[in-house]
């Protein structure tokens, strides 16, 4: 039975509703059965640009707390999320919790970067901040259980953490550099010691797209810095990346990752700890062979 809320209004408001699929699983991580958890995005779906139903846009104004990425991120549902939060829904914008960094290259440079869920000890205060404003805004729920599905994830995602550091470490540093579909791995390159090289769409939304001097640009540092991999994501045509690679002149694989969404149960990233596992080892596997 949905656990409700009296919100200050005297509405009834039941369920906690997350926008995106990988707060989602942050989310049902740490309520486990406490409250019904409704999750916006589907599978293998573009946080960009992924559109709402009237009846979802329904269930965020009637939702005891809706829990969204921010930042820019969920350009296809601000809107409703503001409606919520207009009406009296309280809300939880995720990313404004873990320290965000901006943009620092391309079209994109000084703006705010939501893409925090590449470095695991951001995700690490996005859980904590999920927690506890589950437990400030969802009146009833069973506090002490949340506490510890909370501790639970936290020291999975710090074994993740040392885990990640350790994969990472084995690439050597010259080699520590990203070229990727767009600009996503900015928290990753930070935490981890990477360079980005660039970003075949210049931007940090993959509703952008790249002229022809911005792939000439890319594919002359490519070249420059000996770039071994691009890494596009799995869930978007990777034709563009396809064609900077030819467009080098050398032996460039594009790898495909999970950068921005869950994938189906099977998938290789149904959790956001299976997602983070496949993308470390494909980073790793792409940049320690030899380049030519």
């Amino acid at each position: 039975m949905p656990l409700a809320v009296a919100c200050s209004s005297g509405t009834d408001r039941s369920g906690i509703v997350v926008t995106t699929n990988i707060l989602g699983d942050l989310t049902r991580a740490v309520v486990g059965d406490a409250v019904p958890v409704t999750v916006l995005m589907q599978a293998g779906a573009d946080p960009h640009s992924f559109a709402i139903s009237a009846r979802q846009a329904a269930d965020i104004e009637r939702s005891a707390l809706v829990v969204h990425n921010g930042l820019g991120l969920e350009e296809g549902v601000a809107r409703h999320v503001q409606a919520a939060e207009a009406a009296g829904v309280p809300t939880l914008a995720v990313a404004d919790r873990v320290d965000p960094i901006t943009y620092t290259s391309d079209e994109s440079a000084g703006k705010p970067d939501p893409h925090f869920w590449t470095d695991p000890q951001r995700v690490r205060k996005a859980v904590e901040a999920i927690g506890a404003e589950v437990l400030a805004q969802v009146d009833g729920i069973d506090a002490g259980a949340v506490r510890a599905n909370t501790d639970r994830y936290l020291a999975e995602l710090d074994q993740l953490d040392r885990w990640m550091t350790a994969r990472f470490a084995a690439i050597p540093p010259e080699r520590r550099q990203l070229v990727t579909d767009h600009h996503v791995f900015g928290y990753l390159a930070q935490r981890f010691g990477f360079r980005v090289i660039g970003a075949v769409i210049p931007s940090g939304t993959t509703l952008a797209s790249p002229s022809a001097s911005d792939l000439h640009e890319l594919a002359g540092a490519i070249r420059a810095s000996g770039v071994g991999a691009i890494f596009a994501d799995s869930a978007q045509p990777d034709r563009l990346s396809r064609v900077l690679a030819e467009h080098t002149g050398l032996q460039v694989q594009v790898i495909g990752l999970h950068t921005e969404s869950l994938t189906a149960p099977g998938g290789g990233a149904a959790t956001y700890l299976e997602m983070a596992r496949a993308n470390t080892e494909a980073i790793a596997r792409g940049l320690s062979g030899p380049t030519t």
